[in-house]
């Protein structure tokens, strides 16, 4: 028997919020280089099955820094196209982001965004509020502290997200491994292990 209301790359869409080289530095829940090789995981998950991803980053010019180079090597066209925010903290009150998110035409959504605390939480009650369903890839970003990514991975998983992990959630998106995505997102997992 299998499970109702899984995510497939052919029902979901994935967005990469605020993973700036300056913002993940203020993340202490999770190491830095965890924290990015489980989000650039998702970028390669995504590019592997062609399966829609939104970026967007938040004042690249200050503090935050440019979002993580290898993003754009791994995901060009998205890069590319990301959603600059002016400071807007939820990052669905930016009509650019929300029209993007929207464009997919998918109402499953996969959210990994830094930090969890300030960047994730807000985006994602505004989804499910909007009817999205929503999973939170929570060790794909942080928090400065464990106690603040605690509080907000309740909030969202209370608001009716699905908290997940990288791996739980790449297996899930490949069903089998057997299958030809299947095969891809395998060799992400195994890529991962080797770096």
């Amino acid at each position: 028997m299998s499970m109702k209301n899984v995510f497939t790359v052919d029902n979901a869409t994935m967005l990469l919020i605020d993973h700036q080289v300056g913002t993940m530095g203020w993340v202490g829940s999770i190491s830095f280089d965890e924290m990015k090789k489980h989000a650039l995981m998702l970028a390669k998950t995504a590019k592997a099955t062609n399966m829609p991803v939104v970026l967007t980053s938040s004042m690249e010019d200050q503090a935050q820094g440019p979002l993580l180079p290898e993003l754009q090597t791994i995901l060009p066209q998205a890069f590319e196209n990301r959603i600059l925010r002016a400071g807007i903290v939820n990052a669905m009150n930016d009509v650019n982001f929300a029209n993007a998110v929207k464009a997919t035409g998918r109402k499953k959504v996969i959210v990994a965004g830094v930090t969890n605390d300030v960047c994730t939480v807000y985006p994602v009650l505004t989804l499910l509020e909007q009817g999205y369903e929503v999973q939170v890839v929570a060790d794909a970003g942080g928090s400065p502290s464990k106690f603040a990514d605690e509080m907000s991975l309740i909030r969202m998983r209370e608001a009716g997200a699905i908290i997940t992990s990288t791996n739980q959630l790449i297996a899930e998106l490949a069903q089998d491994w057997s299958s030809e995505n299947g095969s891809k997102l395998l060799g992400v997992i195994v890529e991962s292990f080797q770096s």
